[in-house]
């Protein structure tokens, strides 16, 4: 069973879901592979752009955009706060994710991120603001900041934006079953759906 969950924190959707997956997890017993991404590089590389945007002319679309999201968090009981910097520059702390996973401590960082953007919401493309966060959360702000830098780190985050693309992304947040993809927190029904019908065959 291959469950992959592609990501960018600077994406309330993929806060979402994020929240959403340890359920799946549960009732499943599948665990997910976090994969950092940069929308950013995935927007450039489709053409694609986010709904802010694409749908600036369309307000009523824009507005019911606005109460599904408000109705997601609500069912879920969610801390949601939007960030008043959105859109957040990502690539700072996608680079501090990478760096985080390539020393096996992704989850932590991962959580203190969504939180300070999501939660708490800071303007995370601020180096000083990011180093502040991560200390408050009990990260070594000053390592995984350097560590960010490396072109290792940069290397594997652009392999991971082409890879995604390059399998069909246009967006995130963007999830793989056995190979089959599925995009959107709206997807996660089926998401679950598919990862039981994969585990009763095998």
């Amino acid at each position: 069973m291959q469950a992959e969950f592609m990501f960018d924190v600077g994406s309330p959707n993929a806060y979402l879901a994020h929240k959403v997956l340890p359920e799946i997890e549960r009732r499943t017993g599948v665990s997910f592979t976090y994969i950092p991404v940069l929308l950013g590089g995935i927007f450039k590389a489709t053409n694609n752009k986010s709904p802010m945007v694409a749908f600036a002319d369309v307000p009523n679309k824009l507005a019911y955009e606005q109460l599904e999201l408000t109705r997601f968090v609500k069912k879920h009981g969610m801390a949601f706060t939007f960030n008043p910097h959105f859109p957040v520059n990502s690539l700072l702390v996608m680079r501090v994710l990478t760096a985080a996973q390539l020393e096996g401590n992704l989850t932590a960082c991962l959580n203190a991120a969504m939180h300070h953007m999501w939660e708490k919401p800071k303007k995370l493309d601020d180096v000083e603001v990011l180093r502040a966060a991560l200390a408050e959360s009990g990260l070594d702000a000053a390592h995984l900041i350097e560590q960010s830098q490396n072109q290792q780190v940069k290397d594997a985050l652009l392999k991971n934006t082409q890879g995604a693309v390059a399998r069909g992304a246009f967006g995130i947040p963007t999830f793989f079953v056995n190979g089959a993809m599925f995009f959107g927190k709206d997807r996660l029904r089926d998401i679950e759906d598919e990862v039981t019908r994969a585990m009763a065959v095998h």
